[in-house]
């Protein structure tokens, strides 16, 4: 995938972001975050029940204050609660850590875990000798999720004596050695010392939880390598980093504390070495491994300095995540601040297709605005996917699917009041969507091209209260990584820059092509796109 080129600009401005001036480089890191949030956000199209493209992609979008339309949470909840009743009621036999990273994310995404098909997630927690059963992960992993928005749970002390009474002589935690008793004389793990901290960082009142935290705090600044990094294992990797970070932001501790800059770099500085261009992250320094697991981490590291930067809630103290409780009702009308006057367009044809369409890439968008009667085939038995849309046709399909009322007067003169498309395309022009050719002129049976299509959307993504609006840094930045993207007519750049950036146009191809015609499956892809992230399907 192709989002945005400048990673290395990027890097440059969050090196002055870590090391001073907050404020002035907020810019910075929220470009670093939108890039990286973007690329998450397009690679899963459907978040699972699982640790990759699944509750790490959802902590990281929900933190990080992406916008991110409510129905892929929904879709989320509606994974979590087929796999519940798929199962039982049981997300594991003996991993309970699966409960924990569940709950976590859903109270981010601002559901409430103790209420999913029937089931509180939180209640498993309570059983000390399954959580405690695979080692230091359980209790680590139970504290955080409990803690997120102060769950009930009688455990809390159990599971903190655990993690105190595992701590080694160098003032870490390891893996290995917790499910047998004490480790006190072995070498610790950066990876699971961060995320001990991050499960006692609440705890820090308790003499004996800050006499272990300074110990483990000493023990990651001396084990952090020349570079800034460090080392679990023998391998020098990205995801150490990533704890160390949200570990010290859970703990009020700046991420460009001197403690944690070796020869220059900080953590920050680190984990943005790993990244590449179009905003996913590297497992390793050598580049070998691209790993989603790693992007999606990185994500919500970064998510965890913005906020500290912000002065939010940490990343876990989710008391202020919004809440939805449930899942999206069926008669749900859009986004806030949309027109009053777009609506929810029903199923009116269920089953609707064209034998032309079968297995084609747009099938699914075709056959969905079809059931609903926002766009037509040529005929009954045929689609035509591949032909062109002239501009009165557009303007029909855009003002059917916002739900618009029609209008009956219309300031074109080549649009007579006996035309089949008149009243579309006089509401098209009331609702600001569509210009004419000319002052006097609409030119309805010309055709549309990419760019004109992508204002047409962009403008009636805006009646549907979705902000459109994009800087000259990020239209510059999105569409730059395009061959011919100086050949977009400067009327249409911010457009096509929100459309490509919001997923509405698939960013995968090389060229842009704005004055081609546009294809008819094309424009039902887009306009399916943006009324499902208008929340409008």
């Amino acid at each position: 995938m192709k989002r945005v080129a400048a990673a290395l600009f990027v890097f440059i401005l969050l090196i002055s972001f870590t090391r001073g001036s907050i404020a002035a480089d907020k810019t910075a890191l929220d470009t670093a975050i939108d890039k990286t949030a973007a690329y998450v956000y397009q690679t899963v199209r459907s978040p699972q029940v699982s640790s990759v493209g699944g509750e790490w992609a959802v902590l990281g979008l929900a933190r990080s204050g992406y916008g991110v339309s409510d129905l892929w949470y929904d879709g989320y909840l509606r994974a979590v609660t087929d796999y519940l009743e798929e199962h039982d009621g049981v997300l594991h036999d003996l991993k309970y850590s699966e409960y924990s990273r569940v709950i976590l994310c859903l109270t981010a995404a601002g559901y409430d875990p103790r209420d999913v098909a029937g089931y509180d997630l939180t209640a498993p927690l309570e059983s000390f000798d399954k959580v405690v059963w695979q080692g230091l992960n359980g209790p680590i992993w139970a504290l955080i999720a409990l803690d997120s928005r102060d769950y009930p749970s009688s455990r809390r002390d159990e599971y903190i004596a655990y993690i105190l009474n595992r701590q080694s002589s160098d003032g870490g935690w390891n893996l290995s050695g917790s499910a047998s008793g004490p480790a006190s004389n072995r070498t610790s793990d950066p990876d699971i010392t961060g995320m001990a901290l991050q499960a006692l960082a609440k705890y820090q009142n308790r003499q004996d939880v800050k006499t272990a935290t300074d110990k483990a705090i000493g023990f990651l600044s001396k084990t952090q390598t020349a570079n800034g990094g460090y080392i679990s294992g023998s391998d020098e990797n990205i995801e150490s980093c990533i704890q160390v970070i949200v570990a010290l932001c859970e703990l009020g501790i700046a991420v460009d504390d001197t403690r944690f800059v070796k020869n220059g770099s900080t953590l920050i500085d680190y984990i943005l070495s790993y990244k590449n261009d179009d905003g996913s992250f590297k497992h390793a320094a050598d580049g070998s491994v691209d790993s989603q697991m790693s992007t999606e981490q990185a994500l919500y590291a970064l998510a965890a300095v913005k906020r500290a930067a912000e002065g939010k809630n940490s990343l876990y103290r989710m008391g202020d995540a919004g809440e939805r409780l449930g899942l999206a009702p069926a008669d749900l009308a859009g986004l806030p601040g949309k027109h009053s006057d777009v609506q929810k367009v029903p199923v009116v044809i269920p089953g609707k297709t064209f034998p032309d369409i079968k297995n084609h890439p747009n099938q699914a968008a075709i056959e969905a605005l079809a059931e609903r009667g926002i766009i037509n085939g040529k005929s009954e038995t045929s689609f035509d996917p591949g032909s062109t849309m002239t501009r009165a046709e557009f303007a029909a399909i855009v003002v059917r699917g916002l739900g618009l009322p029609k209008k009956f007067v219309s300031p074109f003169a080549d649009v007579p009041a006996a035309a089949w498309y008149m009243d579309t395309v006089a509401a098209a022009y009331f609702y600001g969507i569509v210009t004419g050719a000319s002052a006097t002129t609409f030119n309805p049976g010309g055709t549309i091209t990419r760019q004109e299509a992508a204002v047409m959307v962009s403008r009636a993504a805006k009646l549907c209260g979705m902000d459109t609006g994009r800087s000259d840094t990020e239209i510059r930045d999105t569409l730059a990584p395009f061959g011919d993207y100086r050949t977009v007519a400067a009327w249409a750049r911010s457009s096509m820059a929100f459309c490509y950036s919001t997923g509405i146009l698939d960013d995968d191809a090389l060229d842009i092509k704005p004055t081609e015609a546009v294809k008819r499956c094309e424009i039902a892809e887009m306009l399916h796109s943006m009324l499902g992230r208008a929340l409008l399907l």
